[in-house]
C-alpha cells in the first residue's frame, strides 16, 4: 500500500490536471491496488455480513475527481481514495463499512453517516423502543474494545418528536450512528493490514446489523 500513500501524498502537493495526466500510470497502479484490497475486504466482510456478498470494488469505490461546481476549493482531484461497502453499493443509504486511504490520515469507519431524515427517524424510532438492545450492542466486549463510543455527531437538544425525558435520550440525539478508527501509515503498509481491518469491521457488525434492521423495517 506504500505506493498508494506515496501517490496520494504527491497528488496533494501537485493537484492539477497536467501533473495528474503526466502521472496517470501511477494513478492507475494505485487505483488497482486499492481495488484489489477492497475486493478482498468484501470477501472477508461477506463471511459475517452476507448482504455485501454480491458487491465488487467497482460498486464501492469513489471517483478521485472532485465536483468543484459549488466548492471554493477548485482542486480537481481528491487527495484520498475511499470505498463504501454496504448493501446496494456506494450510493446506498444502508449502514455499512468505509475504508479511507490518505497519506497521514487514513481511517476506517462503520455505521451510517448523516442519513437522510426518513432514515434517521427510522433508526431513532428503533432505538426509542429497543434502547436496551442498542445499549447491549455498544457495550458488547469486542465492539467496545475497538470502538469505545459512537463518533460525536449530536444535537444539543432532544430531536423533534421525541420525549426529552426518555431514558435513552442521549442515544437519540445522534445525527450519525457511526464509529471510526484512525490508521497510521505504518499500519496501512504492514503485512497484517487486511487482518487488522477485518477484525475491526467484524467487531462493528452488531452496530451495522442493528441499524440495517431498523432501515429495512422502514422499507416494509
Amino acid at each position: 500500500m506504500k505506493e498508494v500513500l506515496d501517490f496520494l501524498a504527491a497528488l496533494e502537493t501537485n493537484n492539477n490536471r497536467d501533473w495528474f495526466l503526466a502521472n496517470k500510470k501511477k494513478y492507475e497502479s494505485a487505483k488497482s491496488t486499492v481495488a484489489q484490497t477492497v475486493d478482498l475486504l468484501i470477501q472477508s466482510i461477506s463471511k459475517f455480513d452476507p448482504s455485501v456478498a454480491d458487491l465488487t470494488s467497482k460498486n464501492c469505490m469513489f471517483r478521485i475527481n472532485r465536483d468543484v461546481r459549488f466548492s471554493a476549493n477548485k482542486n480537481p482531484y481528491k487527495n484520498n481514495m475511499g470505498a463504501w461497502i454496504a448493501k446496494g453499493g456506494k450510493k446506498s443509504y444502508y449502514a455499512g463499512y468505509y475504508l479511507h486511504f490518505q497519506a497521514g490520515n487514513s481511517f476506517l469507519a462503520a455505521g451510517v453517516f448523516m442519513p437522510e431524515p426518513p432514515q434517521l427517524n427510522a433508526i431513532r424510532q428503533e432505538i426509542y423502543f429497543n434502547h436496551a438492545a442498542f445499549t447491549k450492542v455498544l457495550e458488547e466486549k469486542s465492539f467496545h474494545q475497538h470502538f469505545p463510543q459512537l463518533d460525536d455527531y449530536q444535537l444539543k437538544t432532544a430531536p423533534k418528536g421525541f420525549d426529552k425525558e426518555h431514558e435513552a435520550i442521549h442515544l437519540l440525539k445522534y445525527k450519525s450512528y457511526v464509529v471510526s478508527k484512525k490508521l497510521t501509515d505504518k499500519e496501512v503498509c504492514s503485512a497484517d493490514f487486511m487482518k487488522l481491518i477485518d477484525e475491526q469491521f467484524k467487531s462493528s457488525f452488531p452496530l451495522v446489523k442493528f441499524l440495517n434492521e431498523a432501515l429495512e423495517m422502514k422499507e416494509e
